[in-house]
């Protein structure tokens, strides 16, 4: 138990490193002066080194030969640290503070250059980011049987997930996508909420909406940003949105979205507070959570005739024709750009293009300086118009310009599991629709809290859905679930 408790220490000072690392992330995203982005760079690689020594410390070696786990959740202590080591020690240390110095003045760059609608400002900087991204890949790859360079990326975000395994889920899911948005975009629109909405009544609904969905301000705070994001775990768990006036839902639907993932890390067992057991277990069932908040959830026609009420009580008259009308604005199937703006309908489609995108450029197939035309062409291919400006094309994400690079198809898949987990949650709550249709979505939220988000860790990502849901995880209940939803809406 020696070995164990002093590995445990040890990774506990670890983890409170790496929440004050991202904690510096916030403060750039949300109130850092515009002037002291090169400090920051410097800031965070300094950090970085820190955190990568104490990563690849010689002793975790040893402590992970000698330990022996107390139980089930020491088990999964020590496969998820032994499995850190593992990834931790294949990277160079200088290949690490490289690649933290230079995504943090990306960053920056990412957001000058959107800003400007300016892509080439941008291409020299992602080109240096996609060649370090490609470096720490092969170092990965190289414990790996198939010596993938993408998969070696991705499993950063979805252990133990293969694009050979996701290609075919996905691809199952793009001929029912396209179908259904032929068959949305066909039927008569329906008329779009208008009006001035205040901004700063804006951020007081999406407060109350976030302490309705179960977000503990008293361990978090809600703030404003470019990109809205939720970071932190445990007792400080912070999230952003966005506000414009011409356009409440970006606000309101961001911040039910964000509460998702942050509802997630504040439900985690308190006892694996700075342990790996005490974070999501994936960036794809960290998205179910979010996108299941956010859809099945804050856009159900039930929940959505309770908001309807709020949002005039809050704004006036929306130019809608009541509650229905009102459900019926908030589902719009629409032609877009963006991909955080997209309909359910259309979100996995946007997704999938940067899914086929990145791995082309990981494996050297697309070069940082051809990303513009390459995007610009796949999406008028995909959705059959044309791109206008960076902004709303290639600049939209901040991900690549951070690094994120494998992070893009957790996306999709955790809209399949949230597909799984939503079907799952129906069964066991036949009342549901009577509580959101009072804006009470406690027992829908109580359940994923039991079901899925107190465990954290203990589980892979797949036998984290599995244990939930009851089955192994598959997209034909997001299906299922689209077509239902928007079969009857393209139908009326």
């Amino acid at each position: 138990m020696a070995a164990y408790d002093e590995l445990m220490a040890h990774e506990r000072a670890t983890q409170a490193l790496e929440q004050v690392a991202g904690r510096l992330n916030w403060d750039q995203e949300t109130m850092m002066p515009r002037g002291a982005a090169a400090q920051r760079a410097e800031e965070a690689g300094a950090l970085k080194a820190v955190i990568h020594a104490r990563r690849t410390d010689p002793r975790l070696g040893d402590w992970l030969a000698q330990a022996r786990a107390p139980d089930a959740a020491g088990q999964a202590q020590l496969r998820l640290i032994r499995r850190a080591y593992a990834r931790h020690t294949r990277v160079p240390a200088g290949l690490a503070e490289t690649l933290a110095r230079t995504t943090s003045r990306a960053q920056g760059a990412w957001a000058e250059a959107r800003a400007a609608d300016d892509f080439a400002a941008f291409a020299p900087v992602l080109a240096e980011v996609l060649a370090l991204k490609r470096q720490e890949a092969a170092a990965l790859a190289e414990g790996r049987d198939d010596g993938d360079l993408y998969d070696a990326l991705l499993d950063d975000f979805e252990p133990g997930a293969r694009t050979a395994d996701l290609v075919p889920m996905f691809e199952a899911l793009r001929p029912a996508l396209v179908d259904l948005r032929e068959r949305a975009l066909a039927a008569p629109p329906p008329a779009p909420v208008t009006g001035h909405f205040d901004e700063a009544r804006q951020i007081a609904l999406a407060r109350r909406l976030a302490r309705a969905f179960g977000y503990d301000e008293t361990r978090g705070r809600l703030d404003t940003a470019v990109h809205p994001f939720s970071a932190g775990s445990g007792d400080d768990v912070r999230i952003t949105t966005r506000t414009d006036p011409g356009d409440p839902f970006n606000c309101l639907y961001s911040t039910i979205h964000e509460t998702g993932h942050a509802c997630y890390e504040q439900g985690i067992d308190r006892a694996y507070a700075l342990t790996p057991v005490g974070q999501g277990v994936s960036m794809g069932v960290h998205e179910s959570q979010s996108r299941l908040y956010e859809n099945q959830l804050g856009r159900s026609r039930a929940f959505c005739h309770w908001l309807h009420g709020e949002m005039r009580d809050t704004f006036g008259d929306l130019g809608v024709e009541g509650a229905e009308g009102f459900y019926r604005a908030v589902n719009r199937v629409h032609r877009g750009f963006i991909r955080t703006e997209a309909d359910e309908v259309q979100y996995n489609l946007h997704v999938l293009l940067r899914f086929d995108l990145e791995r082309a450029m990981i494996a050297g197939d697309l070069a940082a300086g051809d990303l513009e035309a390459a995007w610009n062409d796949r999406f008028a291919a995909d959705f059959g118009y044309e791109v206008p400006n960076p902004a709303q094309g290639c600049l939209q994400d901040v991900h690549w310009s951070v690094g994120l690079f494998g992070y893009f198809p957790t996306y999709t898949l955790g809209n399949v599991y949230a597909g799984c987990l939503h079907a799952a949650l129906r069964a066991d709550l036949p009342r549901l629709d009577d509580d959101l249709a009072n804006g009470d979505p406690r027992a829908a939220t109580a359940w994923l809290r039991a079901a899925l988000q107190r465990h954290g860790g203990l589980r892979t990502p797949r036998e984290t859905i599995e244990a939930a849901c009851g089955a192994p995880p598959s997209e034909a209940p997001l299906v299922t679930y689209l077509e239902e939803k928007f079969g009857a809406l393209c139908a009326d």
